[in-house]
């Protein structure tokens, strides 16, 4: 039956999740050089324009489109054979996949992160049209689509939960990125010189951001305007708030000066960390995730680098990949079933604990998979890496004819 309210909701969420695109660009940008503000921002939204193409087309019918253990069918191409009296839910199906798409945007932005101020804008262009295709879609549709081999539905094998996407949108888009930028390189100056925030305040502005969208993004996956809305709300907070002081505590201890990029970071950690069971898990349990995933995405941002000698430019693999791997692993420990229908090992549960970490390992290796097939197909019409001249002056103005700040004619 339709509902106005769930209706108006899903809009909001929409939109918050839309916000959250330009919140991204602005996170990264200010966390780059500023000679590469442009194309950092560039390769953070420029997925709106394709992006929304390719959901029209394909995306909405291969994600939600019929049952099936990998993919959907392809009788909604173009939306064909959808119309305005059809539902999802209580909302309109053009509600939902209005909101739907909205993840598939964001979700290969994240990616960029990993291989800023070195990529070359026409291969990451290919990069992500194919990566939607081969990795989000099917990945999407195995999680939330009906019959998919991870999601939670009737027909579905596997039986995993995830909530608002810590498998299909973090731990993708942190795999992906992995691979990417072991794919791509080390920038030119890794490892000899020391990378600084251009412009703290774009990061702040831009986890701002990214925060309020959050409460779209996970409450969106309600499908309604409920009381398992507003303890989503609660325990997203909560978990981004709990992690920003963990983080802080962090650099206190370690350097005894907090800083601002340190609480963002903590903080986003957090948003990812309670992602996957946001609407599984007791509120209480979203003090513990947002307290122990920021020690856990800090120490995989040092240990990685460190041992796999990667430049991941923007820890999107240490904040994203590892923050929804965490997330998907409490999810199993402290599901609870009076809330969301999931009970995990700590309410007596011990096999969905086993379901979540197999759901976990078939995301990263289909991620690394596609990867490294979007990768390959990218490399033929363009090579991955920019020239050396043009990452040292840095990519705005030769790939995009900008500059954010004119006046500046220095190199960083």
């Amino acid at each position: 039956m339709f509902s106005g309210s769930d209706t108006a909701w899903i809009l909001v969420s929409t939109g918050l999740v839309m916000f959250m695109i330009p919140g991204l660009a602005f996170f990264y940008g200010g966390l780059g050089h500023r000679k590469n503000v442009i194309s950092i921002m560039t390769n953070s939204v420029f997925n709106m324009g394709i992006g929304a193409f390719l959901w029209a087309a394909v995306g909405y019918t291969m994600t939600c489109g019929g049952q099936g253990a990998i993919i959907g069918s392809f009788d909604y191409i173009f939306h064909r054979g959808i119309g305005t009296d059809d539902m999802t839910g209580t909302v309109s199906t053009y509600c939902y996949s209005a909101l739907m798409m909205m993840y598939s945007l964001i979700t290969p932005m994240i990616i960029s992160g990993s291989v800023s101020c070195r990529m070359r804008f026409k291969a990451f262009y290919i990069f992500v049209i194919v990566w939607s295709i081969i990795v989000y879609y099917p990945l999407a549709h195995m999680v939330w689509g009906d019959g998919g081999l991870l999601g939670l539905s009737d027909t579905s094998l596997l039986q995993a939960a995830d909530f608002a996407g810590g498998n299909v949108v973090h731990i993708s888009s942190g795999v992906s990125g992995l691979i990417l930028c072991m794919l791509v390189g080390r920038r030119k100056s890794y490892g000899f010189l020391s990378y600084h925030p251009h412009n703290v305040p774009f990061v702040l502005l831009g986890l701002g951001i990214l925060w309020f969208g959050w409460f779209g993004f996970n409450g969106g996956s309600a499908l309604a305007a409920s009381n398992l809305t507003a303890h989503v709300f609660l325990v997203t907070m909560i978990s981004g708030g709990c992690a920003m002081f963990a983080w802080t505590m962090i650099e206190m201890v370690k350097t005894g000066k907090p800083t601002i990029v340190g609480a963002c970071t903590g903080a986003l950690a957090g948003l990812v960390g309670i992602t996957p069971g946001c609407g599984f898990m007791p509120v209480w349990t979203s003090v513990i995730v947002g307290l122990a995933v920021s020690p856990v995405c800090y120490l995989s941002i040092v240990l990685v680098k460190k041992v796999l000698k990667i430049d991941d430019s923007l820890d999107a693999f240490g904040c994203h990949g590892i923050g929804g791997v965490f997330g998907g692993i409490m999810t199993g420990l402290f599901a609870e079933g009076s809330i969301g229908g999931v009970t995990g090992l700590f309410f007596g549960n011990p096999e969905q604990l086993w379901r979540q970490i197999l759901a976990i390992l078939i995301s990263v290796v289909w991620a690394a998979a596609g990867t490294l097939i979007a990768a390959g197909v990218a490399r033929i019409f363009s090579p991955l890496r920019a020239s050396l001249e043009d990452e040292t002056i840095g990519l705005d103005r030769p790939y995009h004819g900008e500059s954010a700040y004119p006046s500046f004619s220095g190199l960083d």
